[in-house]
């Protein structure tokens, strides 16, 4: 089998990748080793946020992706139609609150330094946090609202980026596990094979998400991309009482932990099915899938800080899935130094939903030579903050 580019996982950064190539008339097969966007982008829940994000090249990408997002789902409207369910972008609104006296400066702090680089920021009293949240608790001591904070339902939104890909000619093969790479007399890779096949192409782009690491390992190379495992809480159906993505300020701290052990802080917020969704967790426990109910009443614990008649509220299930973790905490998207014709598209931990677009789209003008939307240069393998983490490569090889 040939191809322009192979991509190595079919969750929502894969199939935004395969859109952007598509369309750019490439010819693109995705190949995964389970089901399309069955894996990560199904356990998350659609977050697309600016608030999260300190200053830096993570939140430049970011704010690209909070003015991408609104076209990429009116464009996938536009071209799957009615038939095919809506993505569900809503920009709601973020409210971060802090819950001690002592977090209340810091949380106010970093929201000036955001509003510094474009962020929208609006501190709030308490009074105003309580307007936009009515049964949010009032003992809290600070809150800011981020307008620009949004959400998709990330099953449907991968699903349609990938139609989209197929409309374009992509081509999509589920349950293949890749297993080795091709390469050339100089050793430049030129695709991969899988127990059913061969698939050549001129570039071949890992996006597994938290598998990217073993990837990359069966196509003899390396990447430091980690599994960070986390659980949700789901409510039974109400009438809304949460109409913001609220979160403590504990949050932004515990995505940049490099602490493999437990990591909590209170993230509430509504669906469209009338259900909440209360996470998170964060630790690194390798691939372990099993839910552990000490993390999950850790989580309602801290979720009861936030809205303290969640205390009477019937949890229905609970559910979990693993982050792609960069010990630098920054995505690597782009072709790695030490083996010409493979890229990257991953790491994104947290963030892989709301910056999957943006994703797709650098890696589309990199491959084809088109003038990318922001400077690629922070999110490169052979960027300085990651080389600590790569084994390095020996004088005159490859």
């Amino acid at each position: 089998m040939q191809a322009d580019v192979a991509i190595v996982g079919a969750g929502i950064v894969g199939a935004a990748c395969a859109r952007a190539l598509a369309r750019a008339g490439m010819s693109v097969v995705i190949v995964d080793r389970g089901a399309p966007a069955a894996a990560t982008s199904a356990s998350g829940e659609g977050n697309l946020l600016v608030s999260d994000k300190a200053p830096g090249p993570e939140l430049d990408l970011a704010l690209l992706a909070s003015a991408h997002w609104p076209r990429l789902a009116a464009e996938l409207a536009d071209e799957l139609g009615d038939s095919f369910p809506a993505v569900e972008y809503e920009r709601k609104g973020g409210v971060v609150v802090a819950t001690t006296e002592a977090g209340a400066g810091p949380l106010r702090d970093f929201a000036r330094g955001q509003a510094e680089v474009g962020v929208e920021t609006e501190d709030l009293s308490v009074a105003e946090a309580l307007e936009l949240e009515p049964h949010l608790n009032p003992e809290i001591t600070a809150a800011v609202h981020y307008p620009q904070d949004a959400q998709v339902q990330p099953v449907i939104a991968a699903e349609a980026l990938l139609a989209s890909a197929r409309r374009s000619g992509a081509r999509i093969l589920p349950h293949r596990e890749v297993v080795g790479a091709l390469r050339d007399a100089a050793g430049r890779i030129t695709g991969i094979r899988t127990a059913a096949e061969e698939i050549h192409a001129g570039a071949v782009v890992v996006a597994a998400g938290p598998w990217s690491g073993a990837v990359a390992e069966s196509l003899g190379a390396e990447l430091p991309v980690h599994p960070r495992r986390g659980m949700v809480l789901v409510t039974a159906r109400m009438h809304q009482k949460v109409f913001h993505k609220v979160y403590d300020g504990d949050y932004f701290g515990a995505t940049q932990s490099a602490d493999a052990a437990l990591q909590t802080s209170s993230v509430v917020e509504s669906t469209p099915g009338g259900t909440v969704l209360i996470g998170s967790s964060r630790q690194q426990i390798g691939f372990d899938d099993r839910l552990d109910v000490a993390v999950l009443a850790a989580v309602a614990r801290k979720a009861l800080r936030l809205f303290p008649f969640l205390e009477t509220t019937p949890v229905i299930r609970a559910y979990g899935g693993f982050r792609p973790y960069i010990p630098d905490h920054l995505p690597v998207i782009g072709e790695d130094h030490r083996h010409p014709g493979l890229w990257y598209a991953t790491g994104h931990e947290g963030a892989g939903i709301g910056l999957a677009g943006v994703t797709g789209e650098l890696i589309g003008a990199l491959l084809t030579g088109a003038e990318p939307a922001i400077d690629p240069g922070p999110f490169s393998p052979s960027r300085p903050s990651l080389a600590a983490h790569l084994t390095p490569t020996p004088e005159g090889a490859a």
